[in-house]
């Protein structure tokens, strides 16, 4: 049975699988929330590990990380390796050796060497909702042959900024070359899984005990996620893109520094 291509260990065949989205990691704890401990996140993987050896009622857990920060290298990567486990890393491709705090090529290629899987996740992290048909094509095109060209890999896949789509922008992703692109809707996923794939976005004070509920499919807690993101898509469109994204930093305590477009989703 076909599972996601970042699995690297696998004791049993899953049936649906549930996709988690990470940004960045640090040593300690952070007040902004799309900030996770290295300390949680190691809680997180040793329960990804067992939930993965558990009875076929469970979901099974594959993880990825948007935006490419260091840390993903520095502090992600070693942890998921002494697992045995892969994940899936959305590159920000004009960010790369441009933008403090983020991967260069050397690091980016150590990652991919290292037997971790890397997807695009545009140029300049702009919603692709905004462009016009030329920045579309920067966004996506250019992102992924650029990854081509320097990790000397086919890259297919493709993370929505923001988690911001729609069919113009899905139909451009297929022409640029995706075959999967990856939302922020938190659903689970039926095996084969499908062009677009959703995925549930774990923020820093997520305990691993919550987690453990969230991945029993009976609990309801993906379903009252889901309920929630349907409430926030209503009122990203009652309020607009700019006055959302104020009002998700000030919610989300986001640092003086970022830039909340990087994560509002």
């Amino acid at each position: 049975m076909h599972v996601d291509s970042n699995s690297k260990q696998q004791t049993r065949s899953p049936s649906r699988i549930l996709h988690l989205l990470y940004h960045e990691l640090r040593p300690s704890e952070s007040k902004y929330s799309y900030v996770t401990s290295t300390g949680m996140f190691a809680q997180h993987v040793d329960l990804y590990v067992r939930v993965r050896t558990e009875q076929d009622s469970l979901l099974w857990p594959e993880l990825t990380f948007d935006d490419g920060h260091l840390s993903n290298l520095e502090f992600a990567a070693p942890i998921l390796q002494s697992r045995g486990l892969a994940a899936r890393f959305f590159i920000t491709v004009g960010w790369t050796g441009t933008k403090p705090g983020y991967m260069g090529w050397p690091e980016l290629r150590s990652l991919h060497e290292a037997g971790q899987a890397i997807g695009a996740h545009g140029w300049s992290h702009t919603l692709l909702t905004h462009c016009n048909d030329g920045e579309l094509h920067n966004e996506l095109s250019t992102s992924r042959l650029t990854l081509e060209d320097k990790l000397g890999t086919s890259i297919t896949t493709m993370s929505l900024p923001g988690g911001r789509y729609n069919r113009r922008v899905l139909a451009a992703c297929e022409k640029a070359g995706y075959t999967q692109v990856y939302t922020s809707v938190p659903k689970a996923e039926a095996l084969p899984l499908s062009a677009t794939i959703g995925r549930l976005n774990i923020r820093g004070d997520m305990q691993p005990e919550w987690i453990a509920k969230l991945l029993q499919p009976d609990s309801g807690v993906l379903a009252g996620l889901e309920r929630q993101h349907r409430m926030k898509e209503a009122a990203k469109s009652l309020l607009g893109d700019r006055l959302y994204e104020k009002l998700w930093a000030l919610a989300n305590r986001a640092e003086p520094e970022s830039d909340s477009r990087e994560t509002a989703e």
